[in-house]
């Protein structure tokens, strides 16, 4: 069987287009999710924030993300923890810490074949759950001049 050439080039582009689409997309995502945390941060008061809010944009880093996530989305319920403490509200929990580190886990484990099959969609879940959260808490603080 010959391979015809024209046709393997075509496939080849074709095949790199498709990758490129999906590296955009997943690039998009982890933007979108960052800007999304960084932005909670932001509204936290700055003797509050456990770390500076930009540091959220590290998660775009591939592969570092895995590690970073148990950084980022913990800091960031304990930064919401701080600030509510002082102003002492402790009606909101644990502000998200649990579900924080449940989606670091999760993320980590979407890495072993077959199980990422169940992980995976639950990762997408309790991030976006964990986002609902974050901007929940996020709105009961009031802006900040300037």
């Amino acid at each position: 069987m010959q391979i015809d050439e024209e046709a393997a080039g075509f496939f080849l582009l074709a095949l790199g287009g498709v990758l490129f689409v999906v590296l955009a997309v997943v690039l998009a995502i982890y933007f979108i999710v960052s800007f999304l945390l960084y932005m909670c941060f932001k509204r936290i008061p700055p003797d509050h924030q456990k770390m500076a809010p930009w540091q959220a944009f590290l998660l775009m880093i591939p592969c570092f993300s895995l590690i970073w996530n148990f950084f980022v989305f913990p800091k960031l319920a304990k930064s919401f923890q701080s600030y509510f403490n002082s102003v002492g509200r402790s009606d909101v929990g644990d502000c998200g810490a649990q579900l924080g580190m449940i989606f670091a886990c999760t993320c980590v484990a979407s890495l072993i074949p077959f199980v990422n099959y169940l992980v995976g969609p639950a990762s997408l879940i309790i991030l976006i759950v964990f986002l609902v959260k974050a901007f929940s808490l996020r709105g009961l603080i009031p802006k900040q001049n300037g």
